[in-house]
């Protein structure tokens, strides 16, 4: 095909780069995150200048690593650095003479603030936007080259977008340097060099031994002549390993290569300790990190010269297109859903355990920082900004067992920056918070048993009419998917309608997810499944082992957000009738800290949900009141917040 002809690739894709400062805060790294604009006018310059040289007429940055992380590391966030937009997901497009930046309802607000006039907001799954692949389609007219570096697109995304460009006569082509790196030059901070770490059995529930056994055997069950893993929670999942090199998600770079016989990783040795090396043992062969590339080339270069009809390699449909070419490409390879991914997301009872008491620990974190937050504003009228907050809170979830870090940035937003899905306070820009405003507070932990998601939202002073009305529709259908049963091979996108009935009866909506896979002291978003509109919520029923979070919210521009989150575990469930004689399913709910008494308005709620709400509260009281016993001011709040409400 035109797009493998056309492909320039080297086999170490990823190269040494200068550091440049990283801003720590007490307790672990804080990425200096700005809401206003940079001027990116220089950057696109420069840019184009190289698009020039290198006959492109359109380039493509996307938002992932090599790896097809979400979150990452600061030397990869490439598409942050040529718009200023420092959202999660996002694609930007260039031209030689237009910039377009694609992202998702979560961001709108965002990037509208960060994007300067050099950039398009295009506004994902709005009517009559151009997606990016359309945008870029239009500005490649007339046989013009689009450009992409090739390990930052998947094998599956490049072929659908070098056949759509085809038809128009235009070509994908894959450029060995990244042009945005060499814009970006002595100032990329440096690839991170953490120590890798052993996660103990006793946390992960099963041997790496069992697993790779397991996995060996569907590899066998599908004919398979080895998988080559890029997802690094599958790599650290897999091997039960743990890093720091993406802040708040415990990974490091690395691949692996499993045939019957084999396990290698690739990984720069200086990574692992004597405790590592003696955790893999003979049963793993230490590569390094970049010979991955040529490693896959010569596998594909053997089966060619034994002239056998050698059974395909497995690759992941989230491997890069850099990966997919070296091990010979389509002939060679079967793209599917990762099995990784599918048995990481069923957790075992010893993960399941440790969820319910790290989010234990964490509710009573969580319950102390707002009745000190309530106490600082209401009481002793203490002046704090929203880093203020996040930091303190931070603070206290340290003291806690088993306390690894934070999952992800804490969304700390008061009155209007609540509406900012994903707000990111940042010293001396950000807003003190308003007593009189609604606070939301969406924040998560790494723990060794665990990792957390909560969000709650507070009014510590008198909520409008309107903001209990919307508050309460949300809680409505916080309880909804709490309460679900379904049969077995329910997809999450069947049941989050359960999650918006309410706020649509009265011509409301969300424009985020209604929940996502969380990991078991790993990454807080973890595929396949998960709850909203999107397709892949299709592809994956819900299954028992599962652990979602539950987040349906609502968000006014330029006045408040309200979000209620709770993680939730998928368990069997038992049926008065077993129709069809299949599985019924259900949630668990593990998060433990009060939802805002004075924000509910009881009238709004049916008998049933008042008693979810008063036996939700009685549960937290009885598992987190102990944590307590010397602290009178977070005690007492914990009991005014419990209290039963009556209509």
């Amino acid at each position: 095909m035109l797009f493998s002809r056309s492909l320039r690739l080297s086999c170490n894709p990823l190269r040494s780069i200068r550091p440049r400062p990283r801003f720590f805060s007490t307790f672990g790294p804080r990425y200096s995150i700005d809401m206003g604009t940079v001027d990116t006018t220089e950057r696109l310059f420069k840019l184009r200048q190289l698009m020039q040289q290198h006959k492109v007429d359109v380039y493509i940055v996307p938002s992932e690593d090599s790896h097809q992380s979400e979150y990452i590391a600061p030397c990869d966030a490439r598409r942050e650095f040529i718009s200023g937009f420092s959202g999660s997901a996002g694609t930007a497009i260039i031209s030689l003479s237009k910039a377009a930046l694609s992202t998702d309802g979560r961001y709108f607000n965002q990037a509208a603030k960060q994007l300067d006039t050099n950039w398009q907001l295009l506004k994902r799954g709005v009517e009559g936007v151009p997606t990016w692949q359309e945008w870029s389609l239009e500005e490649a007219q007339g046989g013009k080259a689009v450009g992409v570096d090739p390990s930052l697109i998947t094998a599956s995304g490049a072929r659908k977008l070098a056949e759509t460009l085809e038809k128009n006569g235009s070509s994908l082509v894959g450029i060995q340097e990244n042009l945005v790196d060499l814009v970006w030059g002595k100032d990329r901070p440096a690839r991170p060099s953490e120590k890798v770490r052993v996660h103990p059995s006793k946390y992960a529930g099963k041997t790496f031994q069992e697993k790779v056994s397991e996995l060996r055997k569907d590899l066998e069950a599908r004919k398979k002549a080895g998988f080559i893993i890029s997802m690094l929670d599958e790599i650290a999942w897999l091997f039960n390993l743990r890093g720091t090199d993406i802040p708040y998600n415990p990974v490091f770079f690395s691949y692996v290569l499993i045939t019957p016989t084999t396990a290698e990783i690739y990984v720069e040795e200086d990574k692992l300790t004597p405790e590592v090396k003696a955790h893999l043992g003979q049963d793993v062969i230490i590569k390094p990190y970049d010979s991955i590339f040529a490693d896959a080339q010569a596998l594909a270069a053997r089966s060619q010269a034994t002239g056998e009809d050698a059974e395909k390699f497995l690759l992941s449909n989230k491997a890069s297109w850099a990966l997919s070419i070296s091990l010979g490409g389509e002939a060679k390879v079967e793209e599917t859903r990762s099995p990784i991914s599918d048995a990481k997301a069923v957790k075992n009872e010893i993960e399941l355990e440790g969820m319910r008491a790290c989010h234990i620990r964490d509710g009573a974190a969580l319950t102390e920082y707002f009745a000190w937050l309530e106490n600082e504003l209401v009481n002793k009228k203490t002046v704090l900004d929203e880093v203020d907050g996040a930091d303190k809170l931070e603070q206290i979830r340290s003291k806690h067992e088993l306390f690894a870090g934070l999952s992800f940035d804490t969304i700390s937003s008061t009155g209007p920056n609540g509406a900012v899905i994903h707000y990111k306070p940042e010293k001396g820009t950000c807003s003190i918070i308003d007593p009189n405003a609604i606070y939301l507070c969406d924040s998560g932990c790494q723990y060794y048993d665990g990792t957390t998601d909560t969000t709650r939202t507070f009014h510590f002073g008198t909520p409008t009419e309107f903001e209990k009305r919307t508050f309460t529709l949300v809680l409505k259908g916080t309880i909804a998917i709490d309460e679900a049963v379904f049969p077995k091979g329910t997809s999450g996108f069947a049941i989050d309608v359960l999650a918006r009935q309410h706020l649509w009866k009265e011509g409301l909506d969300f424009l985020h997810g209604t929940g996502h896979g969380v990991g078991s002291y790993l990454n807080v978003h973890e595929g396949p499944i998960g709850i909203g509109t999107r397709v892949q919520y299709t592809e994956v029923p819900i299954a028992a082992g599962n652990v979602i979070s539950d987040e349906p919210g609502y968000y006014e521009d330029g006045k408040f957000g309200i979000r209620i989150e709770n993680v939730v575990m998928c368990r069997e469930v038992k049926t008065p009738h077993n129709f069809g004689d299949k599985q019924w399913l259900g949630f668990e709910h593990v998060t433990m800290t009060p939802i805002g008494r004075n924000l509910i308005e009881p009238s709004l709620l049916s008998d049933a949900e008042l008693k979810w709400v008063n036996d939700y509260h009685a549960e937290i009281w009885a598992k987190t009141e102990h944590f307590f016993q010397a602290d009178d001011l977070t005690r007492s709040w914990l009991e005014r917040e419990t209290q039963p409400i009556s209509k």
